[in-house]
């Protein structure tokens, strides 16, 4: 019966986490009892546990390819165009909590005790208790917030991956048509515990809760920094302050679209707040070398 449930494991194709390998090894544990009725019991137990710790596993990791389009930025001079975006692989979800926790523990250097502060404010991970042990407000299956650029860039090369750029990252949400629904969640204070992924409707590449849930790292976030030097900060940048700075956009009523401009140009790489998390992207042909 041990070797069914080895193959039962394995055929799951279960990642090789500490949680599988915690499993096998517990398995001369659970089969040391004589009771029939007790045995029976621990493998369906065992079996719920492996599934329910595979299906959070895919779903976590799942990635789908967003087609090639264009993309328009919000602001644009004369020489600006449209922007073509090559199709790419994204997160279906945000990085949660339990993801970043194996982060941390393959990678100590990020934990809240050790990382240096260049890389990270004060408020580096605050909600979590300790270095690898959640804070009561957190759910593993949530998005984790609290976390730098820098943190965010580690994570991703760690997985092979990368962050989205603004652009790719913009493209993706401009399939959220209900700019209405977009503005309402952007007017309200952030809840103190974030609901867990997948907590809001798919658009139509597939992609859960690029509104709703946080605010999100890009790989070039900083392209739409002011930096308030006069011979630094092009007519472009410095309009979008300004009270008619709305006219040199294309979609003039897409609010949304200059809150997360503004946003942006706020952040440093080491900043960390309750409500910013990411997502990871990959290039369409990494992806496929890979594989």
């Amino acid at each position: 019966m041990k070797l069914l449930l080895e193959n039962i494991i394995t055929s799951l194709s279960f990642p090789r986490t500490w949680k599988s390998r915690t499993l096998l090894n517990n398995l001369d544990y659970r089969f040391q009892g004589n009771d029939r009725k007790n045995r029976l019991l621990n493998l369906l137990l065992l079996i719920m546990s492996v599934l329910v710790f595979n299906l959070n596993a895919q779903t976590n990791s799942k990635m789908v390819l967003v087609p090639s389009g264009y993309y328009e930025p919000l602001f644009k001079n004369d020489s600006t165009e449209k922007e073509k975006v090559e199709k790419f692989y994204l997160d279906v979800y945000p990085v949660t909590n339990e993801e970043f926790l194996e982060f941390l523990k393959a990678n100590p250097k990020w934990r809240k005790s050790n990382v240096k502060k260049i890389f990270a404010d004060v408020s580096y991970l605050k909600n979590w208790k300790s270095d690898l042990e959640f804070g009561e407000k957190i759910n593993p299956n949530s998005p984790v917030t609290n976390v730098s650029w820098f943190a965010a860039k580690a994570f991703a090369e760690w997985k092979g991956k990368r962050l989205p750029t603004v652009a790719e990252w913009e493209y993706v949400i401009s399939s959220e048509k209900n700019i209405k629904n977009i503005s309402e969640w952007y007017s309200k204070l952030s809840p103190d515990k974030i609901s867990p992924v997948g907590s809001t409707e798919k658009n139509s590449f597939g992609v859960y809760d690029m509104y709703g849930l946080i605010w999100e790292w890009t790989y070039d976030f900083n392209t739409s920094l002011v930096t308030g030097e006069s011979r630094g900060d092009g007519d472009l940048e410095r309009n979008l302050f300004c009270g008619s700075g709305s006219s040199s956009s294309k979609e003039v009523k897409n609010y949304p679209a200059f809150m997360r401009y503004g946003y942006r140009s706020s952040l440093k790489a080491n900043y960390t707040t309750h409500n910013l998390g990411f997502r990871c992207a990959k290039d369409f042909n990494q992806k496929n070398k890979e594989e």
